[in-house]
């Protein structure tokens, strides 16, 4: 499958008078939303799409600023306004009980929404909460230098200007176990979707969610902390950038969680090893 044909199988909805690109499988079964990573779309799960559905009706929009959805030029893409985006989305949807499954960039919208969910805030009902991949402890993380450089108010905007597909391409080669396991197609898809509807224009507005994560660090890890609710943690063992130790204080904060490793994989599992990382989470 190419972007276009996922582009297919998905819907435009208006929330909070932005434009959201929307996938979601229908159905009477229990409810996966999805949260996806960063600087990439809701593209990534195209390879595992068909194993959750047979157990979920699986829900997953392209944040705002991202993939097909509208890119603004003058807005903040604060985290706490993606949570707004999905919460509203789902109230559309008239989803009352979800599942939450949450990548990298996703992992701290979650942890807003596990905030509010904490404080009687939220109209519906959260299950279960499945986290991957996030450098929520931000302390922890192993920053690549492009991701330094476009979260810098004053070299973010440059860089971006000049970054090339070459770039881009190296870079996500360096965050898989095996660069080989992603092709040149997928490589040029996610590249189309970044570009799209003038996506390098915000890609350093994007990127402050980095520094969000420390603004908002005791209030999202604190929420982790309090939290009754039922958490699976899915770490690939080689992640190069939200590393093993993340996981680690993942699993002796979070009241009541699993912990799940996947070996021979990097920082996009479900593109990488997706059969393996479907199997964790729907264990």
């Amino acid at each position: 499958m190419n972007a276009k044909e996922w582009k297919s199988k998905g819907e435009f909805i208006s929330i909070n008078g932005k434009t959201i690109f929307v996938v979601d499988t229908r159905g009477s079964k229990e409810v996966l939303v999805i949260l996806h990573g960063y600087p990439t779309s809701s593209f990534d799960y195209y390879k595992v799409l068909p194993y959750l559905s047979e157990k979920y009706r699986v829900i997953i929009h392209d944040h705002l600023g991202f993939g097909y959805s509208e890119k603004p030029l003058n807005y903040s893409y604060s985290l706490i306004e993606q949570a707004d985006i999905a919460i509203q989305l789902w109230k559309f949807l008239k989803i009352t009980q979800v599942t939450v499954l949450a990548h990298d960039y996703g992992t701290s919208i979650a942890t807003e929404i596990i905030a509010r969910h904490n404080q009687n805030q939220l109209s519906l009902n959260i299950k279960e909460l499945i986290l991957c991949n996030g450098s929520m402890h931000i302390e922890l993380a192993k920053l690549r230098t492009i991701q330094k450089l476009l979260k810098n108010k004053y070299t973010g905007k440059w860089v971006a200007k000049i970054a090339t597909q070459t770039i881009f391409n190296r870079n996500i080669k360096n965050i898989y176990f095996d660069s080989s396991k992603v092709s040149k197609n997928e490589l040029n898809d996610m590249w189309f979707l970044l570009e799209h509807n003038g996506g390098r224009k915000v890609i350093h507005l994007l990127s402050n969610y980095i520094n969000e994560r420390y603004y908002f660090w005791h209030r999202w890890i604190g929420a982790l902390k309090d939290t009754s609710i039922l958490t699976k943690i899915v770490w690939p063992t080689h992640d190069p950038i939200a590393v093993k130790a993340i996981a680690d204080q993942l699993h002796q904060e979070i009241p009541n969680n699993n912990l799940f490793w996947l070996k021979n994989s990097g920082h996009f599992p479900m593109l990488e090893s997706p059969k393996e990382w479907s199997n964790l989470i729907l264990k």
